[in-house]
């Protein structure tokens, strides 16, 4: 019943083809339409869900204190030496210039520095440096001999050597539009380029949060105006090469084209914004999109070889490749969907979309594409056989002689291979996903070697009352933190209010070094502070460190070379710190930033090693249910679990290190590699009930009517998932080329493993069955 239930709807498609072609082309059209809504955001928060429990602590420290929107222009004169009148009056220009940037609320750089001093009974404070190019060789000196000496300045605004100094530009912009973050980007490296242009003799780099948020949105951009040709050009080689065929090169890059618009026209009716990880999707759907298609033709072609008319070889194509494309499309979709439990909404964005677009594809697959091929002139030549064919042929000979061999050594090699996962660490640097090509990350690497650092961990520490930040003994304990904290490895900068407060006392006592120590008593401290915040010129007050009522200051480090799992480490042994040493009400979790990308990755594994395990009982459940063999759907878990604990392992043993990107490889490939399997197995089965074939035959049986389809799939697969490595974001990249490991394990296995499983569990079952 259900082969007639199959030639009927097969018929039927034939028969209203031009129906359902117009059908086809009224769905693009629709779904096409609202590309036009598409939008590329920038904002690296969006790998953030508002769940995250860091993003919450985050939130309440920047509405608390400041958020951290900043640009760095990093001045570097080539001689290599900033405490000039020449390169000290750039800087001081530079400074006043930033003030200029779009949404500037704070400046800072050696220059402007309120620099305190006693004067009689009188506490001066003022620019470290004013009317630079007017000073002596004795003031240049002097400033220098302060500069270096200043906590609050070294490896954070000049180096201890001097050789390179930063201008500080703090933003804060509404958030209202996507255009902000450009447009403060194209005003900060138009200001660069004009220093550049009359300073020569100075490299001037431009860095900060915003723009690498901004480069974010530029590599998105990028992405997709380089990667998509290059995998169209690719896709259109491999099957050109492969089949050898205009029309199947033709057809098959229309239904690319069509999945595409509508994965992506979806995506902008759902009022999606793409970022750097979502932007991959128009590429991987472009390589899904591509199985259905070959394996449609490749079996019209085979049987009009073998001498059957076309309308027939369409008819019968469509017979034994309904279900079988059916279940591949609907266990991809099944795994890119898994990606909704992913703590990074991009990676939702982008399982959404591309499940979108593998739909897409099966729809026009089966809707469009046959009546297509019913208009379209095919020749195949009789009795010919491809290259392809002879070799799958010949390795289904091979596999069917060396059974136990084979089997065991698959067997070995996957246990050998998957022990590598043992080695892997869950890390990550997301400045380090930007790549080397990009000055953006050119900046960021020069910044670290010669400046400061790109981590930054901060602490609201509470004294418990209001009025209590002055109180001697929560100072004492900043202090005592600042101290510990600038003993740890890679901490090249501490911000804490005891720098002021011990250097406003040290100005009250004429500048005596003696005294550069915090107060005796709450209420020096308090009138201290008061008295040098009225002193304070606009912008430069000290609400970047102490709250309003001043009952906590915000404390923070700088953290240079490092990584996610060194950052989680040094929070964890700072609380203990706390925890061990500070009042109560002071204990609390570091946070910035920094600490939620050290966080996500590890949250984001565990979370999809969920999801790949849900959509994993959900595939195998459909697979018993489609192949009505409760042994085999369990047999078939085998061949395509192998495949991914593989490429981890391979993974582990090479590079060693798992970060975001590499964190919904499980579930994104459980789905494809499935494929591969399902169409092995269904002609297996298909010659064994309908024509009556053994195991051997059957396997001879599947090689030659899918063996060529399999392998041209995963030349395009693994093709397509390499073309991501060209990306300019490291996430993509390392995500497109494990990817591909993965595929081209699952090939192998499918080719070498399967095969022999299958004769195996054939041959115990007839042993029982004799028994």
């Amino acid at each position: 019943m259900k082969g007639i239930a199959s030639i009927d709807l097969s018929t039927w498609i034939i028969k209203h083809r031009l129906w359902l072609m117009f059908a086809s082309i009224l769905i693009l059209l629709t779904t096409a339409f609202g590309a036009q809504f598409l939008t590329i955001n920038n904002d690296t928060r969006v790998f953030f869900s508002d769940k995250n429990p860091q993003l919450k602590a985050l939130d309440i420290l920047e509405n608390t204190y400041s958020k951290d929107q900043s640009i760095i222009f990093i001045i570097a004169p080539k001689n290599g030496n900033i405490f000039t009148p020449e390169k000290l009056a750039v800087i001081e220009k530079m400074t006043k210039r930033a003030w200029q940037v779009p949404y500037s609320r704070r400046v800072d750089s050696i220059t402007n520095f309120q620099h305190t001093y006693a004067s009689e009974d009188d506490l001066i404070v003022g620019d470290l440096a004013e009317n630079a190019e007017q000073l002596s060789q004795e003031e240049i000196s002097r400033i220098k001999q302060i500069a270096l000496a200043e906590p609050m300045l070294i490896n954070r605004l000049v180096s201890p050597s001097g050789h390179v100094s930063s201008v500080f530009v703090n933003c804060l912009y509404p958030g209202e539009s996507l255009k902000e973050v450009p447009d403060i980007t194209a005003f900060s490296r138009d200001l660069t380029a004009e220093f550049r242009e009359q300073y020569p003799d100075i490299d001037i780099y431009l860095f900060g949060t915003i723009p690498v948020d901004n480069a974010f949105g530029e590599i998105s951009l990028d992405d997709m105006q380089n990667l998509i040709p290059f995998m169209y050009l690719t896709l259109i080689i491999i099957i050109g090469l492969s089949l050898r065929s205009v029309t199947v090169m033709f057809t098959t890059f229309l239904i690319i084209l069509m999945s595409v618009a509508t994965g992506m026209g979806m995506a902008g009716w759902l009022g999606v914004s793409l970022t750097t990880a979502s932007i991959a999707a128009p590429t991987i759907i472009m390589t899904l999109a591509v199985a259905n298609s070959v394996h449609l033709q490749s079996t019209v072609y085979q049987l009009m070889r073998e001498g059957t008319k076309k309308h027939d070889a369409i008819v019968e194509s469509l017979r034994v490749n309904l279900q079988p494309i059916f279940l591949t499309s609907a266990t991809t979709a099944i795994g890119f969907l898994s990606m909704n439990f992913s703590d990074a909404p991009p990676f939702r964005d982008l399982g959404n979309i591309v499940a979108i677009g593998v739909i897409a594809a099966l729809v026009y697959s089966v809707a469009f594409l046959p009546p297509l091929l019913r208009i379209l002139p095919l020749r195949a030549k009789q009795k010919f056989i491809p290259k392809g064919s002879q070799c799958c042929s010949w390795l289904a000979s091979f596999v069917i002689r060396r059974c136990d061999i084979i089997f065991w050594s698959s067997l070995i090699m996957i246990l050998l291979l998957s022990a590598g996962m043992m080695r892997i660490e869950f890390n990550d640097n997301f400045v380090h996903y930007l790549g080397e090509r990009y000055d953006i990350r050119q900046a960021a690497n020069f910044y670290e070697q010669n400046l400061s650092g790109s981590d930054v961990i901060e602490y609201s520490l509470q004294s418990g009352e209001a009025g209590g930040i002055s109180e001697p003994e929560y100072l004492a304990t900043v202090e005592a933190f600042a101290n510990w904290y600038s003993q740890q490895l890679k901490v090249v900068h501490v911000s804490a209010i005891t720098d002021t407060i011990k250097r406003l006392n040290k100005n009250m006592h004429g500048d005596d070094e003696a005294y550069h120590r915090i107060p005796e008593s709450r209420e020096l401290a308090a009138q201290y502070l008061l008295l040098y915040e009225m002193s304070l010129p606009f912008g430069l007050d000290l609400n970047n460190q102490i709250n309003v009522d001043k009952s906590a200051t915000k404390f923070t480090a700088i953290i240079r070379d490092t990584s996610t799992k060194e950052i989680r480490e040094l929070d964890e042994r700072a609380r203990e710190w706390l925890q061990n040493n500070a009042p109560i009400e002071m204990f609390t979790y570091g946070s910035g930033l920094s600490v939620i990308w050290a966080h996500i990755s590890e949250r984001n594994i565990q979370n999809m090693l969920g999801a790949a395990f849900g959509a994993l009982v959900l595939i195998s459940l459909i697979l018993i249910f489609a192949l009505k063999s409760v042994r085999l759907g369990l047999l078939s878990l085998l061949p395509n679990l192998a495949p991914a604990f593989m490429a981890f392992g391979i993974w582990g043993i090479t590079v060693g290190e798992v970060g975001l990107g590499l964190s919904v490889v499980v579930a994104m490939t459980l789905g494809i590699i499935v494929d591969d399997t399902i169409h092995f197995i269904s002609k297996y089965l298909r010659a064994h009930r309908e024509q009556g074939m053994g195991p051997e035959e059957g396997i001879i049986y599947a090689f030659h009517t899918v063996g060529t389809a399999m392998w041209v799939t995963t030349a395009a697969l693994v093709a397509g998932f390499l073309v991501l490595t060209l990306s300019g974001f490291r996430m993509n990249a390392e995500m497109g080329l494990l990817s591909a490991i993965t595929i081209l394990l699952a090939l192998v296995l499918d080719f070498l493993f399967l095969p022999t499983v299958l004769m195996k569990s054939y041959k115990q079952r007839k042993k029982v069955a004799d028994s």
